[in-house]
């Protein structure tokens, strides 16, 4: 298996003392274009189960102030990034719209590894009775753009789009177990800062998952991240590129019990991975 650097993170700020929220600050880099990154946090901010977003809940999730928001909801909204909504009680607010779905669409089109990994992944789906997602990161989270669902099976409801922690997900943790030691690094400080209070808890369940994927190949998360969902991932290059990408296989822990996980469904996931790591090596 992978030999993997200790677990390192930056020295921690004294108790009480806030991390510093990375600003977006056009004064640190002459080249960034403030009023652009906050579009585009903007449109980040909304998740696939979100019907629609108001002014108000955008600047919360921002962290940006309502005027500046609705500055920049109006010209997204002329662009054709975001849309006018109404939850049918006279609430308005803003859905993404079809210039988002275009540029979405265009780059999962060009990800020639969905097409390799699907007819691998929905073959252990129906095999494991669960649901197999293929996972790339943005910023602290994992985005599912690959699912695939046994047909008998009672499996999740995550679509392609939804994301989900980076930190406390068998599919996170074996993206950390696989990207380069300094990724890493920086990846553990962010976590960090975001929850400084709970990061002892985070930061125990990764180490262990950094053993485990030296000992095993995968890594687990059972109960972890909701508690009554159980799973094991494993992280691979995508072919023709340097990227990392995940694989996870998990479900309702009722229905996927960690023994099972691990003595019947990790053997095909390492398999799976290593085909799709070699050029070819899905057909």
């Amino acid at each position: 298996m992978q030999n993997l650097a200790p677990l390192s993170v930056r020295p921690a700020q004294p108790e009480g003392v806030k991390p510093a929220r990375r600003p977006i600050n056009a004064k640190a880099d002459r080249h960034f274009v403030t009023a652009l990154a906050r579009g585009l946090e903007v449109l980040s901010a909304f998740r696939s189960r979100d019907r629609m977003l108001g002014n108000q809940e955008l600047a919360r999730r921002c962290g940006l102030p309502k005027s500046t928001i609705s500055r920049l909801t109006y010209t997204l909204t002329k662009q054709g990034y975001l849309e006018h909504a109404d939850d049918g009680h006279g609430n308005g607010g803003y859905r993404l719209g079809s210039a988002v779905l275009a540029l979405g669409s265009t780059m999962l089109a060009r990800m020639d590894v969905r097409q390799l990994a699907r007819p691998l992944m929905q073959e252990l789906a129906d095999r494991s009775q669960a649901m197999v997602s293929l996972g790339m990161r943005d910023r602290l989270s994992m985005i599912y753009v690959e699912n695939c669902r046994s047909e008998s099976a009672l499996t999740l409801s995550l679509d392609v789009g939804s994301r989900i922690p980076v930190a406390t997900t068998a599919m996170g943790r074996a993206y950390l177990a696989r990207c380069s030691e300094a990724q890493r690094t920086a990846l553990l400080d962010r976590i960090r800062d975001r929850d400084p209070k709970g990061w002892p808890q985070v930061r125990t369940g990764i180490e262990r998952a950094l053993a485990e994927y030296r000992e095993l190949g995968v890594c687990t998360s059972f109960g972890e991240w909701q508690k009554d969902v159980n799973a094991i991932a494993i992280a691979f290059h995508a072919p023709g590129g340097r990227s990392v990408m995940a694989i996870n296989c998990g479900g309702p822990g009722f229905n996927l019990s960690p023994d099972y996980l691990l003595r019947e469904v990790r053997p095909q996931m390492v398999a799976l991975a290593h085909r799709l790591e070699e050029p070819g090596g899905a057909f």
